[in-house]
């Protein structure tokens, strides 16, 4: 591990034109000393000949690693392995860093001995036009990852800056392709990480009208399978944390279980809508009539036709 020195780790999957840029932000980071590892998830179009023109461009600087296409989180483990930075910088090929971002973070880390991971807002852009709020919960001063994180992604993945021995404890990314950074912050927040805020814009995250691999779910039934599996993976995070079953996070966590059940009846996965189905009433304090009702035309139907009845019924309420 080299002192001071920042790694970045890009994944990437034929996305050419867009890795010039997040590479660029790296490249205009105000912190010196930088390197950029791009790992390649496979691609079949011309990233590898930009792969390589970034390195020729930037010797000593930007490395490239290749795998066969394994998904986000098996390739920011790959760099992550190769890595030599104090800190670590996650950055999707498809999203920005500002210039100061580098800075600002490890001055607040540095400041503030216990915390972990530095974070600060994030800018979300719709097809080139910045929104005014800061993406997700970016927004917000957090000093833990846990309870906020049950209700949702406190930040996107380019947001933070790790100490690199700190993600040496937290084990590594999980394999899973659909919510694979929400189950690497419940890792981390599991381990108790303090966080370090700063409230200045730092980053950016691009939604440009492009394929993403996190709305496959929405026509794939693997996808989705593994989304559900992501609920139970952070619940198991927060519960060994110990979140407390009564605060409102945790309450408002069990619901969702309770709705991502039905999601997985629809989707015809009558495994995965038991097992959160039966999680989820487990874990209400007060489980009420909707419960019963749904666990008899389980029964009776069988878990993806109550699944659909219900959300049928859902809608005709709305």
């Amino acid at each position: 591990m080299i002192e001071g020195l920042v790694s970045t780790i890009i994944p990437v999957f034929n996305r050419a034109t867009m890795l010039r840029e997040a590479v660029a932000s790296v490249l205009a980071q105000t912190w010196r000393p930088i390197e950029i590892i791009i790992v390649d998830d496979g691609s079949d179009d011309d990233s590898l000949a930009v792969e390589e023109e970034l390195v020729r461009d930037n010797p000593g600087i930007v490395r490239v690693l290749r795998q066969q296409n394994s998904g986000p989180g098996v390739a920011r483990q790959y760099g992550l392995e190769a890595a030599k930075g104090e800190f670590i910088q996650f950055l999707d090929s498809d999203d920005l860093l500002l210039p100061q971002k580098f800075a600002l973070q490890i001055a607040g880390l540095r400041a503030d001995p216990e915390a972990r991971i530095a974070y600060g807002k994030s800018y979300v852009s719709n097809l080139g036009v910045r929104a005014t709020q800061p993406a997700q919960r970016t927004g917000e001063c957090f000093r833990t990852l846990f309870p906020a994180l049950l209700q949702e992604p406190i930040w996107p993945t380019m947001t933070p800056l790790y100490r690199r021995e700190f993600l040496d404890q937290i084990g590594p990314w999980p394999r899973a392709r659909q919510l694979e950074d929400w189950m690497y912050d419940a890792q981390a927040a599991a381990q108790g990480a303090r966080l370090h805020y700063i409230d200045a814009f730092i980053a950016e995250t691009r939604n440009h009208g492009e394929a993403r691999l996190c709305q496959l779910w929405k026509n794939d039934a693997g996808a989705m399978r593994e989304r559900l599996a992501a609920y139970v993976t952070v619940l198991a995070h927060a519960e060994r944390s110990g979140v407390a079953r009564d605060a409102p996070e945790m309450r408002g966590f069990v619901r969702a279980l309770f709705w991502m059940a039905r999601n997985a009846g629809c989707y015809g996965l009558p495994v995965e809508a038991r097992q959160l189905f039966e999680l989820s009433r487990g874990r209400a304090l007060r489980p009420g009539w909707d419960y019963r009702v749904f666990a008899l035309a389980a029964a009776v139907l069988g878990w993806s036709r109550a699944s659909r009845l219900a959300e049928s019924l859902h809608g005709l309420r709305r």
